[in-house]
């Protein structure tokens, strides 16, 4: 299996500053002719409020079914991290993510869960997808409880 050149896997990788700058790297499927969905949970994703600069913190929950590439893991989590810094609302953090991903990877389908830990005492989850999923594909439940209030 070829990979694509100039992976950041196995060597020294600087943080990225601003999710612009981050490479997200993709690495062959070796499974192109099977339907199969992968998962990536980001339990501890972090960005700023864009008004206030105050953080605001979600679990994501990405599902895909990969056409011809995957996501190369060590990029995806070094990705997430250029959030650390970055203004944006919910909404957009979210489906930048999810579209950024799917220019990259070129998946059967992708779904993207954003649950945002609430601020001013409202939680918003957001959720995007593309693509169709395929008929005899298990599909699980993405897993995180809706907010409850205390």
């Amino acid at each position: 299996m070829t990979t694509e050149p100039h992976l950041q896997l196995g060597q020294a990788s600087a943080l990225p500053q601003t999710p612009e700058e981050a490479q997200l790297d993709r690495v062959p499927n070796p499974h192109p002719d099977t339907d199969y969905l992968a998962r990536f949970t980001v339990p501890e994703f972090t960005s700023l409020c864009p008004v206030t600069g105050q953080p605001d913190f979600a679990i994501l929950v990405i599902d895909y079914v990969p056409g011809p590439w995957l996501v190369e893991s060590k990029s995806l989590k070094l990705y997430m991290h250029s959030f650390r810094n970055h203004g944006a609302f919910h909404e957009d953090c979210t489906v930048a993510i999810g579209k950024r991903l799917a220019e990259l990877l070129e998946p059967r389908y992708l779904r993207i869960g954003g649950y945002w830990y609430p601020r001013g005492g409202i939680p918003i989850d957001v959720f995007w997808q593309t693509g169709e999923l395929p008929k005899n594909l298990w599909l699980p439940d993405q897993g995180v409880a809706p907010y409850r209030a205390r």
